[in-house]
């Protein structure tokens, strides 16, 4: 079932963010910034939740469009985000586990679970399915 927003209150926010069609390196940063603020609020109202699919989805168009991942492995796709966004095994910890688990995974001696495919797909805001 669709979930209902208030049109006025979306229009609000929408008029805030200024979504459209990403078409700069710094429309792609100024948005994500708003997607990031809009997803780490704890409460999101509907109207705040359809504008950060939105967002996701015009960021996922335009990293889709101009710096496709390559077909590779699931540790390589991992390697290959990581250094697109300067981020170190540690910064995955809070997500995968331990720094084993992170090393392992990073490295191809362990592959990835369901679960941390969603995590890490939720996280570098790509389809889970890249790293199945």
């Amino acid at each position: 079932m669709p979930t209902i927003i208030n049109p006025a209150k979306y229009g609000k926010l929408c008029a805030n963010v200024i979504p459209k069609i990403i078409e700069s390196d710094e429309e792609f940063d100024r948005l994500v910034e708003k997607m990031e603020a809009l997803d780490r609020k704890e409460d999101s109202t509907p109207e705040e939740d359809a504008l950060s699919g939105l967002l996701m989805k015009l960021i996922q168009d335009y990293d889709d469009k101009y710096y496709p991942v390559p077909d590779s492995k699931p540790h390589e796709i991992v390697q290959h985000l990581m250094e697109q966004r300067g981020l170190k095994q540690a910064d995955l910890v809070p997500l995968i586990g331990s720094r084993s688990q992170v090393s392992d995974m990073v490295t191809g001696k362990r592959g990835v679970s369901k679960a941390q495919a969603r995590k890490l797909g939720e996280f570098f805001h790509v389809s889970p399915a890249l790293f199945i």
